[in-house]
């Protein structure tokens, strides 16, 4: 399994071959080898005697090739030939691709003995590859080559041993350490710490120990010494939270900050009970890290340590723990949580109301709800914004707080309702709009009477409980309302603010007609143009809005350019007709450049009509030349001279 897991890897690799450079050494020149002539590995073009055959007598890029189909088809008959390869600095690279993916001794018996005989760069492939395979026969060489002068050589030969793992590679790296220089002493802690991994992984956690506080104590750079006793501590367990601890005593900001990391990998009430100490006794800082680590530890569940922080102390400690308690707290938090949302200071207010909103579960809900009829003050007001924020529902105490003479309250109960109320309850917003008694919360009602009408599933029969309710509303609350099923759309509120865009009333007639101007779909087109066409007060207004849709919106081209024609027939101001030939340029048509061109007489938007008769005509050309020939003749008549000139000239050449 291990093995076909392998030799998948190097499928999806190899199969995102791309361009490269292949340098011949006799030439210097650069060959271009292209994705194609390195193909998809699935099916192999030849057998592997045939991609055996073309290693020995294939040019390089044919053998490079056959390298890539052997590192998924090859056995151990083609090492020998592979093998031959690892010292031609062309194709080195290629063959070890193949012989790390191959399944037999022998392509491990083939690296070794190169890496006996290699130098420099091709050596350290090599090595690299023999680490890849975590060839156990390949301890002796990688030890030799541990002492090599070049630094490169024997950095890979340390990584590669602690690939290789083992207590031989254990030896191996200890024996070389006292003589190597400081590059070459970071990678022998490197490979001592990838040997620790492997005793961890097998078990042999005692093993692990020692190698992991052998690299603790060398003297290698700082980031090794960090990697180690973070391993010293996981590979000791419950035994390693000292060691943790003395880690987030340190004054050094990154051993705290590794510490942090470290324990976040860490459970267990032993290790809850050390950061918790800690969190105590660190500075306030320091003190909020701590809290968020206790929070991010694996299945944690919320310390009363960090609970107790979130309700007193330094007010960075606590902002810290009550994001924790928000993310990990339960029903037996709220109260807490509570008493912190009324508070004084307006952050910690905030920051207890956002971890209320996010607590999980319907007890949570139901406790909410229990408490909200005896509650008074700022806890009423934190209550019914949780009851909206939660979409709880409490209806009833909701109707019974509108009532109330704090105005926060009212204001607080009407937003709740916007977020909570039902198809059955919208009567009592519209109530609110419409009869409310306090001119303050009179924002508020509209506010929430709208959130509630886009929230509510059939916005058809919401529309027309609205605009029955209309009647009995004063000029400016049904001015409100207009808007309110501006932002709910639909054919209902579409006829209903249409009617009222068209009534005697000055002020409905100004609302009506800015809502329909900025209606999201085609369909207020025609109420737009049957208003532009009067003699409306807001008719410019209205053509304004109808030229909006012709330009803005998705239309089929024919509609677009019917729009534009009846729009230039009610134009009055030279303002439209550019705002119809810029929607023209959306539909390129004989129609459209027709249109554009008889514009080209009019002194007050001639020079825009040339140009998108000319990029009309440019569109065209192809498809209707005479059009096209036609459009570039009249703009070369309005405009002969310059860059415009020069393109009509060449529309209008045959």
């Amino acid at each position: 399994m291990t093995t076909f897991r392998y030799r998948l890897r190097w499928i999806a690799l190899l199969s995102m071959a791309v361009p490269f450079a292949f340098q011949t050494p006799l030439t210097a020149q650069k060959v271009d080898w292209q994705a194609d002539e390195l193909a998809s590995p699935f099916p192999a073009a030849l057998s592997e005697p045939q991609l055996i055959e073309q290693l020995r007598s294939s040019t390089p890029e044919g053998k490079a090739v056959a390298c890539k189909q052997l590192s998924i088809y090859g056995s151990k008959d083609a090492v020998p030939e592979l093998a031959k390869l690892l010292s031609d600095p062309q194709l080195s690279s290629w063959s070890r691709i193949a012989l790390e993916a191959i399944p037999d001794p022998s392509a491990d018996e083939a690296l070794v003995e190169a890496a006996k005989k290699l130098t420099g760069d091709l050596l350290v492939g090599t090595i690299n590859s023999l680490g890849a395979r975590r060839s156990p026969q390949a301890i002796d060489v990688l030890a030799e080559r541990l002492s090599e002068a070049d630094e490169d050589v024997a950095s890979a030969a340390a990584v590669a041993l602690g690939k290789i793992g083992g207590s031989p590679a254990v030896h191996a790296l200890h024996q070389a350490y006292e003589r190597a220089s400081p590059a070459v002493r970071s990678a022998i802690a490197e490979g001592g710490i990838l040997c620790a991994e492997r005793f961890l992984a097998e078990g042999e956690r005692d093993k692990a120990v020692e190698v992991y506080d052998l690299v603790r104590s060398a003297d290698v750079p700082e980031q090794r010494i960090l990697e180690a006793t973070r391993g010293a501590i996981l590979a000791r367990g419950p035994q390693g939270i000292p060691l943790l601890v003395e880690q987030l005593k340190s004054p050094d900001k990154k051993r705290f900050q590794f510490a942090l990391s470290t324990a976040r990998e860490l459970s267990g009430a032993d290790v809850t009970a050390a950061l918790t100490a800690q969190m105590s006794a660190a500075a306030p800082e320091r003190a909020a890290l701590i809290v968020v680590a206790l929070g991010d530890q694996k299945g944690a569940a919320l310390p009363p340590a960090v609970l107790q922080a979130a309700r007193k102390g330094d007010e960075q400690v606590r902002l810290a723990a009550i994001g924790v308690v928000g993310r990990l707290g339960d029903v037996s938090s709220v109260s807490s949580l509570l008493e912190i949302a009324a508070d004084s200071d307006a952050e910690l207010s905030q920051a207890a109301k956002s971890a209320l909103a996010g607590l999980p579960g319907k007890k949570v809900d139901a406790d909410i709800a229990s408490r909200l009829s005896a509650a008074k003050g700022k806890s009423q007001v934190v209550l019914i914004e949780l009851v909206g924020a939660r979409r709880i529902n409490a209806i009833a105490d909701l109707v019974k707080a509108l009532n109330h003479r704090d105005k926060a309250i009212r204001s607080a109960a009407l937003t709740a309702l916007g977020a909570t109320a039902g198809p059955k309850d919208l009567k009592i917003l519209i109530s609110q709009v419409i009869d409310g008694k306090n001119a303050a919360d009179k924002e508020f009602a509209e506010r929430a009477l709208q959130t509630a009408s886009i929230r509510m599933p059939d916005r058809e029969a919401t529309a027309a409980e609205l605009a029955a309710a209309m009647p009995r509303a004063r000029a400016a609350t049904k001015a409100s309302m207009l808007k309110i099923l501006g932002a709910m759309g639909g054919p209902n509120a579409l006829e209903s603010i249409a009617a009222a865009a068209n009534a005697g009333d000055g002020e409905l007639q100004d609302v009506g007609t800015r809502v329909l101007g900025e209606w999201s779909t085609p369909d207020a087109a025609p109420h737009l143009h049957k208003i532009a066409g009067s003699d409306h007060k807001f008719k410019t207004r209205a053509l304004r809005g109808y030229l909006r849709i012709a330009r803005q919106l998705d239309l089929p081209d024919d509609q677009r350019i019917d729009m534009c024609r009846k729009a230039l027939k009610l134009a009055e101001r030279a303002e439209e007709r550019k705002l119809a030939l810029d929607a023209l340029k959306k539909c390129p048509s004989a129609e459209s450049v027709e249109l554009a061109s008889a514009l080209i007489d009019d002194a007050d938007v001639r020079d825009n009509a040339v140009e998108v008769a000319i990029f009309i005509g440019e569109k065209i050309k192809d498809t209707d030349p005479a059009a096209a020939k036609s459009a570039g003749e009249k703009a070369l008549e309005a405009a002969p001279q310059g860059e415009l000139a020069d393109r009509a000239r060449a529309l209008s050449s045959p």
